[in-house]
C-alpha cells in the first residue's frame, strides 16, 4: 500500500479523538453544567485566587490543517531561505521517510507547541500555579513555563522542548520559548529550523471552554520574516490524558516513495489540466470546503480552504499526494477534462468536484 494512502490516518485520528477518554463515568470537578448535565463551555472564564485568568484544564488545539504540512503556508516563497526550501521539497518528495518524530520515536519538539504534533498524542494538560505553569503532553513530553520574572537563558544547552518563561500582559498570558534542538522539524512537510528559533505564544481565555492563542515564530537563519499562526484551544472535559509511547506502538511504515514512483514525471501539460478550484462533497475530518490547485513551473501545489501551498507529489500521471492528506486520483471525461478527484484514505474515499467555471 502506498505510504501516501497510509498517511491519511492523521485525519482518522482527528475523527477518533472524541472517543479517546478514560474515567468515562467521572465528571471533571468545577465545570459549570447545563440543565442536562453537559458542560457549559460558554460560561464565563474562571480566575485564580489572585485574579488572573485560569488556563488549567485539558485542551485540544485546532490550527489550520495546512500548518501540519507547511508551517510557512502564509509566507511568500522568497521569504524562506533557499536551502530550507530545498530541504523541505526533498523531505516532501520522500514522504518524510526520515522524520525523526514519526519514525525515529524522538520528541517532535515545537510541533507540540503549534498543536501539529503526533495526532495520537494530541491533547495538552495545563497545570497553573502563580510561579509556574506546567504543560503536559500525551507523548510524555512537558514544558515548564517559569513565571518568576527570570529571562530566557542566553546560551542554553538545547533540548527538544526548549526553555519557556511567562509573564502577564493584562489578561493575556505571554510565553517566550527558545533553546530548541535543531534536529526536530517544524512541520510534517519537513521545514527545518536552527538553534536560533524563538517562539512567542499569547493566550487569552475567552470563556470557559475556549482559549484564543496566537503563536509567532522567528528564525532569521531560515525565514526572512516572522511567522504568526492561530492555534486556538478547546476544552476537553470529563476525561484525562492517555500516555502515548512511540516505541510501544506499531511504527509508521514511512519508507518513502517506491523506486518506480520516484521515476514518475508528469508532463507540465498534464499538470496544467489539473489546475482549478474544487469543492469537497460531504463532511470530512478537517472541514475542508475547497481545494485550489496551482502550477509553478513543473510543480503542482494545493491550497485547502485558501491556505497551504503544499507540494503535490506524483505517484503516477493520475495520482498525486500532499503526503498526510491522502492520495488524490484525477478523473476525466471523454474530452480529457478533469471532472473530479477522489481523495483516498485508509478507510474511505472523499469526492472533490471541479467547479464548472474552472473546467476547460
Amino acid at each position: 500500500m502506498s505510504i501516501a494512502t497510509i498517511a491519511i490516518g492523521i485525519a482518522l485520528f482527528a475523527c477518533s479523538l472524541t472517543a479517546h477518554a478514560q474515567w468515562l463515568t467521572e465528571r471533571t470537578p468545577g465545570i459549570p453544567r447545563l440543565a442536562d448535565g453537559k458542560p457549559n463551555l460558554t460560561a464565563p472564564a474562571p480566575r485564580t485566587a489572585d485574579g488572573k485568568p485560569d488556563f488549567s484544564g485539558i485542551w485540544l488545539a485546532s490550527p489550520h490543517p495546512a500548518y501540519w504540512l507547511n508551517i510557512a503556508a502564509d509566507l511568500d516563497g522568497a521569504d524562506v531561505q533557499p536551502w530550507a526550501t530545498q530541504l523541505f521539497v526533498e523531505r516532501m518528495n520522500n514522504f518524510g521517510a526520515d522524520d525523526p518524530g514519526s519514525i525515529g520515536c524522538q520528541p517532535v519538539g515545537p510541533r507540540n507547541i503549534f498543536g501539529t504534533g503526533l495526532p495520537e498524542a494530541a491533547r495538552t494538560k495545563i497545570v497553573q500555579t502563580p510561579s509556574l505553569i506546567v504543560i503536559l503532553q500525551e507523548d510524555l513530553t512537558y514544558r515548564q513555563v517559569l513565571m518568576d520574572g527570570r529571562k530566557l537563558p542566553t546560551n542554553p544547552h538545547t533540548s527538544f522542548m526548549g526553555y519557556s518563561v511567562g509573564r502577564w500582559d493584562g489578561d493575556e498570558l505571554v510565553v517566550e520559548s527558545a533553546g530548541f534542538k535543531d534536529t526536530t522539524w517544524l512541520d510534517f512537510g519537513g521545514h527545518p529550523h536552527t538553534e536560533s528559533l524563538h517562539i512567542t505564544e499569547r493566550y487569552r481565555r475567552v470563556d470557559f471552554g475556549h482559549i484564543q492563542r496566537r503563536i509567532t515564530l522567528t528564525d532569521a537563519k531560515v525565514f526572512n520574516k516572522p511567522i504568526t499562526i492561530s492555534s486556538d484551544l478547546a476544552l476537553v472535559p470529563d476525561t484525562e490524558l492517555l500516555e502515548y509511547v512511540c516505541a510501544e506502538t506499531t511504527p509508521y511504515n514511512l519508507t518513502g516513495r517506491t523506486e518506480a514512483e520516484k521515476k514518475v514525471i508528469v508532463p507540465p501539460a498534464t499538470l496544467a489540466r489539473y489546475v482549478g478550484v474544487y469543492d469537497f462533497e460531504g463532511p470530512n475530518p478537517f472541514n475542508f470546503r475547497t481545494l485550489t490547485l496551482s502550477l509553478s513551473g513543473s510543480q503542482l501545489f494545493a491550497d485547502f480552504n485558501g491556505k497551504g501551498h503544499i507540494p503535490m507529489i506524483a505517484l503516477s500521471e493520475t495520482q498525486l499526494s500532499p503526503r498526510l492528506l491522502g492520495t488524490y486520483e484525477f478523473f476525466t471525461d471523454e474530452h480529457g477534462d478533469v471532472t473530479h478527484i477522489m481523495a483516498h484514505g485508509v478507510a474511505s474515499s472523499i469526492k472533490i468536484v471541479r467547479r464548472r467555471e474552472a473546467a476547460r
